[in-house]
């Protein structure tokens, strides 16, 4: 934000954080009684994906950027699983997660181009 570096301008992070974002506005649909369990650790793991991008993207060494970028894509996953359990328990409807499925599917393919070796 103030510090103004190239990664910001990377496409991986700019979807990362349009993910992040509709992940935070979804977890508001989710039950009050899932407050403490599965809406913290699905904004957690969502914050997780953009932070690694960020902090990967600050590294030197092309194998401590993978493995801040492995890490990501592991977040990213740990994602999809909420919701898909989020879809299987009810609390969501597949339909109300059509932007974030598409968010998460490019991040996806992006972070794995990039981990490649």
């Amino acid at each position: 934000m103030f510090l103004q570096l190239a990664h910001t301008k990377l496409d991986v992070f700019i979807t990362g954080k349009n993910l992040v974002l509709a992940c935070y506005k979804v977890s508001r649909l989710l039950p009050p009684d899932e407050r403490f369990n599965m809406t913290q650790q699905l904004r957690r793991a969502a914050l997780s994906i953009q932070l690694n991008i960020a902090e990967g993207s600050s590294r030197k060494s092309a194998i401590e950027r993978r493995r801040f970028y492995e890490i990501s894509r592991g977040s990213l996953i740990e994602v999809d699983t909420i919701f898909d359990l989020a879809v299987d328990l009810e609390y969501l409807k597949k339909d109300e997660l059509t932007e974030i499925g598409i968010l998460l599917v490019k991040t996806f393919q992006m972070l794995s181009k990039m981990i490649v070796y």
